[in-house]
């Protein structure tokens, strides 16, 4: 069973979710403040955080940032009632989100993101040390790609961005977001970095680099891997 605390205000939207998530079969806590939230996240372990921006006591955002410095990676879905408001959304999952849902959203559309962030974990457990597809062998911990009777070294952030590619696997990552995942937000390369990356993993795995089929360029928007 999955532990899952919700942090929402909204006290009547609060009980809808966590007792559409209990008939799903998780084990939910809901709190309604932003300190009380803070302090179950720190005090418990829990599978995922739903977590709503706007809090009283403490908001989402610094909710968010207070764990992931004390080093909880558990999965956040932040909730916004502000429409469309890009800013907000760059900012929740720059701070360590991993998920944004608008209100008002159906309680399937909440499951279904659940679900996604679950088979992505167990993805990249699956990929933690050794990937394998086609005739292309990966050994993450030893930087190794095999294909057929070639051989080559990756580096260590060729290895981090395949293996997010990996994990996301079927997704269209944006070249941001691969930045602030792999190189870190204190970093500051450019997106032409991507690029630059990209185009070496090609020649290591594609059969033809200048026409690729694993690693797909989705135009304006990034990259996705597929099998």
């Amino acid at each position: 069973m999955k532990k899952i605390l919700i942090v929402e205000d909204d006290e009547a939207f609060l009980q809808t979710l966590k007792t559409a998530l209990e008939l799903e079969g998780y084990e939910v806590t809901a709190v309604s403040d932003g300190l009380t939230g803070y302090k179950t996240a720190a005090a418990e372990d829990f599978d995922l955080i739903i977590l709503d921006l706007v809090l009283p006591l403490m908001d989402g955002y610094e909710i968010c940032k207070k764990i992931r410095a004390e080093g909880n990676n558990t999965p956040i879905i932040f909730l916004s009632g502000k429409k469309k408001e890009e800013i907000d959304k760059i900012l929740g999952l720059e701070l360590g989100g991993d998920d944004y849902l608008i209100k008002p959203f159906g309680t399937r559309e909440l499951i279904a993101r659940i679900r996604a962030i679950h088979r992505r974990i167990r993805a990249g457990d699956q990929t933690a040390d050794r990937f394998s597809f086609k005739d292309i062998v990966i050994d993450f911990k030893k930087l190794i790609l095999s294909k057929g009777d070639m051989q080559y070294t990756l580096t260590p952030k060729e290895a981090g961005l395949l293996k997010y590619l990996i994990i996301h696997e079927g997704e269209v990552i944006t070249r941001e977001d691969i930045l602030n995942k792999v190189w870190g937000y204190d970093k500051f390369p450019t997106t032409r970095t991507i690029d630059t990356f990209i185009h070496s993993l090609r020649h290591k795995i594609e059969d033809d680099p200048s026409k690729p089929v694993h690693i797909i360029t989705t135009p304006w928007m990034g990259y996705k891997f597929q099998k």
